[in-house]
């Protein structure tokens, strides 16, 4: 099997499907602006899919532990979820910007100037992290009571919040490190330091969980001198997030090693880091809609979150299940759209607008036809997927319905993620941002609580509002995306 591709003089080369794909994962040093969209598309997205696969195999073992520890557990992971769903705004808001920039430099075969953006937006994320630390060690209880946790919920997850949102600068930096990797077209580079994060994340999250209990647990008959030894102590869902934490900390040193070591699509040396107020306004001026775009998408998580809490730990224990099910399925469809997004930065720094939006839409198809494969297997397997995690016939319940109804609308979610990236990957973040604002903000939340208390359909109301929302997120963004004003934007 082979690949037919043009290259930029015009020439035909033929590449069989193994040596791309070895190229892909390996990291390539082709030009993205130039020849085949197909192979770039190929080339870009597979690092990215593998990249964001491990993220939701992560997400997927994290919550299969937790679970067996019973709804108050899963409900503190939720809850404190849903606050982090403002750190991840933050973390994909600056790199939404640092993508944007980077990509519009290496188009422009401007490698210093990627380089120098690279660092300001480093600089960006020290600042940030360091303010939502504070903030978060301080009022995690508070925050907790504040999203409807029971009692005994807020006293047993006051730790895990606390280390989690303590500890957001590993989570902002994952993002931020990679995104600039991305941007500069060294996507293989970015899959390599979530693959060793996540890692580490599988395999000391349950130590920490369990403790030597994991043994038993996983039906290993490990010796008795090996039990009495293990260095991991039983800390319950505490030890979820120290697990975690320290899995995404190695994995944002690995970045920093690949970011300032010569020899790479990008590298920044000590010169790159005297401060330029014109790269900081710039990068400012992408980030910061960008920010609010996802805190505001994000955001809206929470206040769902809030609307489920009134029916119960289990309910927001199924919406949690149900939720991580669907992601396991989305995470590697991102990977398709940040591809699109990179592609749109580097073709517009080239010049080339027409070939940006092409790239945006085949994205878009391929992404529609994996995501539609996906909702198949959801609508009919739904009850035995959520039924893995948790054997409580009330959060089997309540995750099977969840799973059941958000897969109606993958089609449209396939669509919608390409769209809002190309956005974002032309420097276009104002466009997401107001579509956020309206629709999840005017019509989803009202919509969901509507139709769980209005219209007595409890939990399920919101996970239809979910599909909804999504739904009409698509088809707007796909009428502004055709009216072609992204393509005039200045980076």
């Amino acid at each position: 099997m082979s690949i037919n591709t043009d290259n930029s003089a015009g020439q035909t080369e033929n590449n069989s499907f193994w040596s791309i794909l070895r190229e892909a994962v390996a990291g390539s040093e082709r030009d993205f602006t130039t020849g085949s969209i197909g192979l770039a598309i190929f080339l870009l997205s597979v690092p990215m899919i593998l990249e964001m696969f491990m993220e939701s195999v992560f997400a997927i073992v994290d919550i299969y532990f937790v679970g067996h520890l019973g709804a108050d557990s899963v409900a503190i992971v939720g809850l404190t979820e849903s606050m982090l769903a403002i750190v991840y705004a933050v973390a994909i808001g600056l790199s939404i910007g640092a993508t944007a920039t980077v990509a519009r430099r290496t188009g422009e075969k401007d490698q210093e100037g990627a380089a120098r953006t690279a660092a300001h937006a480093i600089y960006l994320g020290v600042i940030v992290s360091l303010v939502m630390s504070v903030v978060g060690i301080v009022f995690a209880p508070v925050f907790l009571r504040l999203l409807g946790a029971e009692p005994q919920v807020i006293a047993e997850g006051t730790t895990f919040t606390r280390i989690m949102l303590g500890g957001n600068a590993v989570i902002v930096f994952l993002f931020l490190l990679n995104a600039i990797f991305r941007g500069a077209g060294d996507a293989a580079i970015a899959m390599r330091v979530l693959f060793l994060a996540n890692l580490l994340n599988i395999v000391l999250a349950p130590c920490f969980i369990m403790g030597a209990d994991i043994f038993a647990f996983l039906g290993i008959g490990a010796p008795q001198w090996l039990i009495d030894n293990w260095i991991f102590p039983k800390l319950g869902v505490t030890g979820a997030a120290i697990g975690t934490t320290i899995g995404r900390g190695v994995g944002v040193l690995f970045a920093a090693y690949w970011l300032f070591r010569p020899g790479g699509r990008i590298t920044i040396r000590k010169e790159y880091w005297r401060y330029d107020s014109e790269i900081m306004s710039s990068l400012v001026k992408i980030a910061a809609p960008a920010v609010l775009q996802f805190t505001i998408a994000t955001a809206s998580w929470s206040a769902l979150v809030r609307v489920v809490a009134g029916f119960g730990s289990g309910a927001i224990a199924g919406y949690v299940i149900g939720l991580r099910v669907i992601m396991f399925a989305l995470l590697p469809a991102i990977g398709l759209s940040n591809a699109a997004a990179t592609l749109v930065g580097q073709n517009l720094g080239a010049g080339k607008p027409e070939r940006a939006e092409a790239s945006v839409w085949k994205a878009a198809f391929v992404n529609a036809a994996v995501l539609g494969a996906v909702s198949l297997i959801f609508l009919f397997f739904s009850n035995r997927i959520v039924g893995f995690f948790t054997d409580e016939a009330e959060v089997l319940a309540y995750g099977t319905n969840c799973l059941h109804i958000v897969a109606y609308g993958f089609v449209f979610y396939a669509f919608g993620m390409v769209l809002e990236s190309s956005f974002n990957g032309a420097g276009d973040t104002w466009t997401p941002t107001y579509l956020n604002l309206f629709i999840f903000w005017m019509f989803e939340i009202p919509l969901a609580y509507l139709l769980a208390y209005h219209f007595g359909l409890g939990p399920d109301g919101v996970f239809w509002a979910i599909t909804v929302a999504f739904s009409v997120l698509a088809i707007v963004s796909a009428f502004l995306f055709r009216r072609g004003k992204w393509k005039l934007k200045v980076v």
